[in-house]
């Protein structure tokens, strides 16, 4: 039997939080939530102690809310994944959480086997975004490299970017490609330079974009 998805639930409203812990329990969903919190400060620090595979946080919070939260959450575990639940769509704030790094996004109001479902996608570090949010994304929001930056990738930093895009983390890579884990970091942070983008979501969107796969 496969490990369960290890995940913190971050949601400022008691009721919310405390009926998203007791649902995600069921033993059916193949899920453990390994702490809860209130706000940002208080996810950064519950993922400092718990190390979480993904956070399931809101936006809107009293103090520091999830848009402030996110940057500084990857900061201390750059290996969190983050499933942006929120009661509101406003899309400048989820294609910001995005940018900052969030790899999904779910009304409050889908359905539990559409949260189950994403949580497990996020956990295999899959992006889970409504297709017209993509869109917006790609189109509005995201830097583009100029064709001479793009063609200044090495056949092995475009393995590296493919395996990003597939979802695979570091350790998959470094396995896929056959070189050690601090090579493929090397290689990532050179894509994040050479491609001016801020983090491995903006990679994967940027691969996508240009039908790198």
């Amino acid at each position: 039997m496969s490990e369960k998805v290890r995940i913190l639930v971050v949601d400022d409203h008691t009721v919310v939080r405390k009926g998203l812990c007791a649902l995600l329990s069921d033993e059916i969903y193949g899920i453990q939530v390994v702490g809860e919190a209130s706000d940002g400060r208080e996810a950064i620090e519950k993922t400092r102690l718990l190390q979480p595979q993904v956070i399931l946080l809101d936006l809107a919070m009293p103090g520091m809310g999830g848009l402030e939260a996110i940057p500084a959450i990857l900061l201390e575990d750059p290996q969190a994944r983050i499933l942006v639940l929120t009661s509101y769509a406003e899309d400048a704030q989820v294609v910001e959480a995005v940018r900052s790094g969030a790899l999904g996004y779910l009304r409050k109001d889908s359905s539990p086997d559409e949260l189950v479902s994403t949580i497990h996608n996020v956990a295999l570090n899959r992006m889970s975004l409504p297709p017209e949010l993509v869109r917006k994304v790609m189109l509005k929001e995201q830097p583009v490299a100029d064709d001479r930056t793009a063609n200044e990738l090495t056949p092995r930093e475009e393995d590296v970017l493919r395996c990003v895009a597939m979802g695979y983390s570091n350790k998959q890579i470094a396995s896929e490609l056959s070189v050690s884990a601090t090579t493929v970091r090397t290689h990532v942070s050179n894509l994040l330079r050479k491609l001016n983008l801020e983090n491995r979501t903006q990679l994967a969107l940027y691969a996508r974009q240009n039908d790198i796969d």
